[in-house]
């Protein structure tokens, strides 16, 4: 039996979400997942087996948390998003993303750096308040720059790039990124994981090629649904895909411990 939540739906979404949906006899929806499904217009259909791309709690009784692969891309403020594609211009949503009410535009740019560019750099929006570029180290040796490792959003005192758009270019003096990685979670995500706002976590991948991650930063907020963020150096290095799930099995620091039956004890704290 699997309780599945809006959190674990939007997880999905960047490998798309079969229409209809399977579940088992016992599984069983929180109200937000129904309505997930019924706002997109996906039935939900019975059948004897659950497909493995389901995430679930794992079998060493570890928690499991989905995975967000971050390709390169840009955030605009509002006023960018216009001297690069004219006044009074509006970013068009073209899929949704993880993250509640964030989605993919339609919009690209052009990345043009000392040594090169890279052209159809995906857009994401709504707009926010300071225009942010967040790419990877590698994409930083093709344009000949080198991005500050910032969580998303500190960008004071980071390097520039330039951005071309069909209406206009711009030179960004700061916001240029790797993002740090992190973790997405709602105060009930945080609350059940037993996990504090900036909290390092240590997780752990799964598969032919395990690697673990000692220092991912916790984000909560009410906005957010679970969701592992790495970018695609990280994903690469450690064979990872949107969608598939890391073990957290420890954090600040301290490897949680397990007792008979897969029960966690507390967390010893660092601090």
């Amino acid at each position: 039996m699997a309780l599945l939540t809006e959190s674990s739906l939007r997880s999905m979404l960047g490998k798309g979400l079969p229409n209809p949906f399977p579940i088992r006899d016992g599984d069983k929806l929180t109200p937000a997942a129904s309505d997930f499904l019924r706002e997109r217009s996906i039935a939900l259909q019975r059948i004897a087996e659950l497909p493995n791309s389901i995430p679930s709690d794992i079998d060493s009784g570890y928690p499991s948390i989905p995975v967000g692969v971050s390709n390169l891309h840009v955030h605009l403020s509002p006023e960018h998003v216009e001297a690069l594609f004219g006044a009074g211009y509006r970013l068009k949503p073209l899929r949704e993303l993880s993250q509640k009410g964030e989605y993919a535009a339609h919009e690209t740019v052009t990345l043009i750096g000392p040594k090169g560019s890279i052209p159809n750099t995906r857009i994401l929006g709504p707009s926010r308040g300071a225009t942010q570029v967040e790419i990877s180290r590698s994409d930083g040796f093709r344009l000949g720059v080198s991005p500050s490792l910032r969580l998303s959003g500190d960008i004071q005192g980071t390097p520039g790039i330039q951005l071309n758009g069909p209406a206009g270019n711009i030179m960004l003096q700061e916001g240029l990124i790797a993002a740090r990685n992190h973790v997405h979670l709602s105060p009930e995500d945080a609350r059940k994981l037993g996990v504090e706002q900036g909290n390092r976590l240590i997780l752990q991948t799964l598969g032919d090629r395990p690697v673990i991650f000692p220092d991912v930063i916790a984000r909560i907020s009410s906005h957010y649904s679970l969701d592992f963020h790495v970018d695609l150096d990280e994903a690469n290095a450690a064979f990872l895909d949107t969608g598939d799930t890391v073990q957290l099995v420890g954090k600040n620091g301290q490897l949680s411990k397990f007792v008979k039956g897969g029960q966690r004890r507390a967390w010893k704290s660092s601090r």
